[in-house]
């Protein structure tokens, strides 16, 4: 990498520090100067404005996110295997990613839901690959017998998706109470695991 590269990778990583800590609403060309050490003008150099810093930080969130819970989950069996494996990296995928306060990703889409722009359009963009990437994982949970033939995938991936943002919100919420939530999440997804299994 070169200078300007690892410059900017040093950037984007404290950006989704303070993303993780406030949301990416706190992120802004001066708090991140203050965080860096940089200049405004060294920033504008690499970005040129808050949306486009923002949206690099939350591509860098989701490359982040890429590498933390899919990658390792493909070393897992296909089918349930995997699929377990990368719900044990997603819900702990901030801790093991170095972002040990609230999932970037989620802020991101709690934050942009509503508000139409070029934002909300890459927070939109993750979501439909990880919806996409979820469905192919439980479709070879299909292909491998471990699930019914007749499940229907986007209701799994629908509900699997609403096990983690329960916890990931649940855990921010009730810090203290971690476990609980977490226990609470690996119940809730073993109820739906057996629910797509077939009957015997």
């Amino acid at each position: 990498m070169s200078k300007g590269e690892h410059t900017r990778a040093a950037i984007l990583g404290a950006a989704l520090a303070q993303a993780s800590e406030g949301g990416f609403e706190s992120l802004t060309i001066g708090s991140l100067a203050g965080r860096t050490g940089l200049s405004k003008s060294g920033l504008f150099a690499h970005f040129g404005s808050r949306e486009q810093l923002q949206i690099a930080a939350i591509e860098a969130a989701g490359a982040r996110f890429a590498e933390t819970v899919f990658v390792p989950a493909i070393r897992a069996k296909r089918g349930l295997p995997r699929l377990r494996a990368l719900f044990e990296n997603w819900i702990g995928w901030t801790t093991r990613g170095g972002l040990p306060y609230a999932c970037p990703i989620l802020a991101a889409a709690i934050e942009f839901d509503d508000r139409p722009g070029p934002v909300r359009d890459v927070v939109v963009g993750h979501f439909a690959r990880l919806e996409r990437e979820l469905g192919r994982a439980v479709k070879l949970a299909i292909d491998q017998e471990h699930f019914r033939n007749d499940l229907d995938i986007g209701q799994f991936v629908f509900e699997m998706m609403g096990v983690v943002h329960a916890y990931l919100h649940r855990a921010r919420l009730f810090q203290g109470d971690a476990n609980l939530s977490r226990e609470r999440a690996r119940t809730a997804f073993d109820h739906l695991i057996r629910a797509a299994q077939p009957t015997t």
